[in-house]
C-alpha cells in the first residue's frame, strides 16, 4: 500500500469502529482520564506513524519536522508542534494493536516461528539504564547476550504476520507457543530451540504438528520430502525479522518511555503488514504445488 490516501481511508474506518468502542470500554472499567483535546484525529496520528515506518525514516524528528510540516501541509492542515506530536503519540498504542489484529494474515497450514531479540540499550550500559527498569531483562540468543525483550512471531507461507507476542529478554522461545498457536492448523516449523517433548504434545492435542530439525544425538525421524523442503527454508521468518528491524525500524536504543516503544513496535510491524512485497515461500519450486 503506497498511497497516502488509501493508508488514511484505512485507519479512518477503522478509527470510526474502534474509538467509540474503546471510550465506552475505558469508561466502564473507570480507567478514562481527561485529555486535552488535540488538532490531530487519531486516524491523523496513527497514519503518520505508520509512514514514518513506510518512508524508512529512521528519526521521527527530521520526519515530523523536515518532511510532513513542510510537504504534507495540504494533506494535515491542523498540524501542531513537533513536541505536542510526540506527547500524543501514546494515545495510538492500543488502537495500532487493534489495527494488526485486522489486517494480519491468516494461517494457510504451513507456518513458521521463531523469536527474535529486541535490544534496549548497549550491553555496557545495562546498569545505567532507566527506561525499562524492572520490565526488560537480559537474555542470550545465537548472536549473545542482549538486554530488552524478545518478539514471539508466527509467520504463513506467504510471509505474512499471523500471531505475535512480545515478552521480556529471558523467557524460553517455547514457553508463549501453546497461546500463539491457538486458532492455528496443520503444519509449524521451527528451529531446534523448539525442540520439547511436551511442546510437541501440546501442540498435537490442538491440531498442529511441531516439525523441527534434529540434534545430531536424536534417533532419525522420517519426513516426507516437502517438510524437508520447507525446514530448509525456514529462514524464511529470519527474513521477515530483517525487514521489520533494518527496514521498518522496530528495534532502536534510543526510546525515553515504555509506552513510546510499543508505538514505534507496533507501527513498525503495521508497515510491513501493509506493505505488497513480502518475502515468501515459492510452494511451486519446491514441488508443494502443480505447476499450472
Amino acid at each position: 500500500m503506497d498511497s497516502l490516501t488509501e493508508l488514511f481511508c484505512l485507519i479512518d474506518d477503522f478509527c470510526q469502529v474502534f474509538e467509540p468502542a474503546w471510550k465506552r470500554q475505558l469508561l466502564a472499567s473507570g480507567a478514562k482520564r481527561r485529555q486535552r483535546p488535540s488538532t490531530l484525529s487519531l486516524a491523523e496520528l496513527m497514519t503518520l506513524v505508520i509512514l514514518f515506518h513506510q518512508l524508512r525514516f529512521r528519526q521521527f524528528k527530521s520526519f515530523y519536522l523536515g518532511y510532513v510540516c513542510r510537504h504534507l501541509r495540504a494533506e494535515f492542515p491542523n498540524l501542531p508542534s513537533y513536541q505536542r506530536c510526540v506527547e500524543l503519540l501514546p494515545r495510538c498504542a492500543a488502537p495500532l494493536a487493534a489495527l494488526f489484529h485486522q489486517v494480519k494474515g491468516e494461517c494457510d497450514g504451513i507456518s513458521l516461528a521463531d523469536a527474535t531479540a529486541l535490544a534496549v540499550c548497549d550491553n555496557r550500559r545495562i546498569s545505567r539504564h532507566k527506561v525499562f527498569k524492572g520490565v526488560a531483562q537480559r537474555g542470550k540468543t545465537s548472536m549473545g547476550w542482549f538486554y530488552g525483550f524478545k518478539l514471539h512471531a508466527i509467520i504463513n507461507s506467504k510471509g505474512e504476520l499471523i500471531r505475535l507476542k512480545l515478552t521480556a529478554g529471558n523467557v524460553d522461545d517455547r514457553k508463549p507457543m501453546p497461546e500463539l498457536c491457538q486458532g492455528l492448523f496443520g503444519q509449524l516449523f521451527a528451529d531446534k530451540g523448539y525442540l520439547s517433548k511436551a511442546l510437541t504434545e501440546t501442540l498435537a492435542r490442538q491440531g498442529i504438528h511441531l516439525i523441527t530439525p534434529l540434534k545430531k544425538n536424536m534417533k532419525p525421524v522420517p519426513r516426507a520430502e516437502f517438510e524437508k523442503a520447507i525446514l530448509r527454508r525456514r529462514a524464511l521468518i529470519e527474513t521477515v525479522f530483517d525487514e521489520l528491524k533494518n527496514l521498518c525500524q522496530i528495534e532502536h536504543t534510543r526510546h525515553r518511555s515504555a509506552a513510546n516503544f510499543v508505538v514505534n513496535l507496533m507501527a513498525g510491524i503495521m508497515a510491513y503488514c501493509l506493505s505488497d512485497n513480502k518475502p515468501s515461500l515459492s510452494l511451486i519450486r519446491v514441488n508443494l504445488l502443480p505447476q499450472a
